[in-house]
């Protein structure tokens, strides 16, 4: 099991990053600017939501398969995919609850900041980051708790390589498997005390600032 962790922790490592800058652009892209479009990347950021993990990890699997660069690249069941197989089901948590933040600045702040003379990036780094920064924080935990679980694309994409690809909830299932209960029962304990610590941390925020993450 300890192979397996410190893999789900390299995952992690490689995701949070990912989750943060990712999920705070799109969220402040669709709270804060009118586009064409807006509606349809809102749509495509929310389609890993409803689609099975088989089929995301599917159209997963062709993509990295059939795209001449990403095929040359080797990423197929090698860690690298492994990383990246959770973002997509994990990233539209963070993309929620970020534009959730945003959305709930009051624009006048921003407008008065801008009258002041500050550009996009001062309004957003002195007014907007920090005043949805709560958000961000819940997403980010929930998002990461995600992340950390994925079992059905990481398995279509990455496989179930020990000491290379297997997460802990690919361990659960090989310990499963092979009906040993006592070791998956302690992955499966390890995993849920995650989740239990992410929505700690997201009641947490909603108990601090003036109003319920939504």
């Amino acid at each position: 099991m300890t192979s397996a962790l410190v893999i789900s922790l390299k995952v992690l490592a490689v995701n949070i990053p990912l989750l943060l800058i990712l999920g705070t652009t799109l969220g402040w892209l669709l709270a804060k600017r009118t586009f064409p479009g807006r509606e349809l990347l809102h749509l495509i950021v929310l389609l890993p939501v409803v689609l099975p993990p088989s089929v995301l990890g599917l159209y997963l699997l062709m993509v990295m398969g059939r795209v001449p660069l990403l095929h040359d690249l080797g990423l197929l069941f090698s860690f690298p995919a492994a990383a990246l197989a959770p973002l997509l089901p994990a990233l539209p948590i963070m993309v929620q609850a970020a534009r959730s933040g945003f959305a709930s600045v009051d624009s006048q702040l921003e407008d008065a900041a801008r009258t002041l003379g500050d550009g996009e990036w001062a309004v957003f780094r002195r007014i907007s980051f920090p005043l949805a920064r709560r958000f961000l924080l819940a997403g980010l935990a929930l998002s990461s708790a995600r992340a950390l679980g994925d079992f059905g694309v990481t398995l279509m994409i990455a496989g179930n390589i020990p000491g290379r690809t297997q997460t802990l909830p690919l361990y659960i299932y090989s310990r499963v498997e092979s009906l040993d209960f006592a070791l998956a029962h302690l992955a499966a304990l390890l995993l849920t005390s995650v989740g239990l610590a992410s929505l700690l941390l997201v009641r947490r925020m909603e108990g601090t600032g003036h109003g319920p993450l939504a």
